[in-house]
């Protein structure tokens, strides 16, 4: 029987820490981990500004659904954990620089702290991979 889960890791993506994947596909939907805002050597993009680290994040999102053989439109959901509320209108500017016109279900949830040191958000996704366009399997 063969396996109808797989664990994806991205080159140029950095590596978790914990032992968890950068996404999983189950059928055809792919489970985005938490991106937090970090080059491939670890280091934090974006300074303090929210707006800076949301469109880093949302570049990583966006090479990990194409590599999928997805796309931004077919993100059906995005949570979002930030540390600070009051830059969330250059998130959302962010957001909108990605995503145009299509607006994905979200949920926006305030923390206390995340993992990185000096990150203000982190971002987790679900996308739609088109049936037949599928190139990891």
């Amino acid at each position: 029987m063969s396996r109808l889960i797989r664990a994806l890791d991205f080159p140029g993506v950095t590596q978790p820490a914990p032992h968890y994947a950068d996404a999983v596909v189950a059928g055809n939907l792919l489970f985005v981990s938490g991106l937090l805002p970090l080059d491939a050597a670890g280091r934090l993009v974006g300074g303090d500004d929210a707006g800076a680290q949301a469109a880093h994040i949302l570049g990583i999102l966006r090479h990990i659904v194409e590599a999928s053989g997805s796309s931004l439109e077919n993100v059906a959901k995005l949570t979002v954990f930030m540390t600070d509320l009051s830059q969330r209108a250059a998130v959302n500017a962010a957001r909108i620089a990605c995503f145009g016109a299509w607006r994905p279900a979200s949920t926006l949830v305030q923390v206390s702290g995340l993992i990185a040191p000096g990150a203000l958000l982190e971002i987790d996704a679900v996308a739609v991979v088109t049936e037949g366009k599928n190139v990891l399997f």
